[in-house]
């Protein structure tokens, strides 16, 4: 296991340490907990963006046919990992009511 040093704000120190009162984690485990939800959702960013770059290269039926799959797609990925999430306009893109 790698080891990283940094310096932290007196701000940033902190909130981090109201974190760990809160939450009964370590330091340590919370900025790798955040790190890994800001890598995650970094490259989760970077794939969205390419998606939009080649859709922008579609037709717009064709980009909208296609970013309708991708809220499904995504929608059936949060439900497995959060039951209860959902991305608003999912159930118009689904075909519900509401």
């Amino acid at each position: 296991m790698g080891t990283l040093s940094m310096r932290l704000d007196r701000n940033l120190e902190e909130k981090l340490s109201r974190a760990v009162e809160t939450e009964h984690k370590s330091r340590s485990e919370l900025v790798r907990e955040a790190l890994l939800a800001y890598l995650n959702e970094r490259e989760r960013r970077r794939f969205l963006d390419d998606i939009a770059r080649a859709a922008r290269e579609l037709n717009p039926a064709e980009a909208r046919s296609l970013a309708e799959e991708a809220l499904l797609t995504d929608n059936e990925a949060l439900g497995v990992a959060e039951p209860r999430a959902r991305y608003a306009g999912t159930r118009k893109a689904q075909g519900r009511k509401r």
